[in-house]
């Protein structure tokens, strides 16, 4: 009988050292996959950031000296509705376009109405998936520039800075 006792403790104990190693294991599983999916979306945050800031410094401003900014001219704050499944979303943005030349800031102000309107469709044919992260964020400003160099015949719009961004 004493023998039976000892052999329950034994198959009992056993049991609770393969949970504990199990317990233990799965533990450092789910640490491990969540530090490399971690790392690896701020890889590629880094990387999103790293083409960007390659791009800028590839083309520097025209006339413009290396790390001098150039004419600085602030939009009104943009309210737009964005598209997003079944919710009705707004996006409320305020932008500070920076311009290769006083030329350039001059033509931004005489088309303020235009380079409004092609802003506000631009932003509004966007869905809340493509502007809630960095990526499309950053995605939205290669956009913005594009469509604004466009029409523009007195220079260039050579950064654009979103100095608030708010998506509700």
């Amino acid at each position: 009988m004493a023998e039976e006792a000892a052999k329950k403790d034994k198959g009992g104990g056993m049991k609770m050292i393969i949970i504990i190693v199990a317990a233990v294991l799965l533990l450092a599983g789910v640490g491990a996959g969540a530090f490399f999916l971690g790392s690896s979306k701020a890889s590629a945050a880094k990387g999103a950031q790293g083409e960007g800031a390659a791009a800028e410094t590839a083309a520097p401003a025209e006339g413009a000296e290396a790390g001098a900014v150039g004419p600085l001219v602030a939009l009104e704050d943009f309210i737009v509705n964005i598209m997003d499944g079944q919710e009705t979303r707004y996006l409320k943005a305020a932008i500070t376009l920076e311009m290769t030349s006083e030329d350039a800031a001059a033509e931004i102000d005489q088309r303020k109405a235009q380079v409004r309107d092609a802003v506000l469709l631009l932003i509004g044919s966007k869905t809340y998936d493509e502007l809630r992260d960095l990526q499309g964020k950053l995605q939205l400003r290669a956009d913005l520039i594009g469509r604004l160099n466009s029409f523009l015949t007195r220079g260039r719009v050579s950064k654009i800075y979103f100095t608030d961004f708010v998506v509700q």
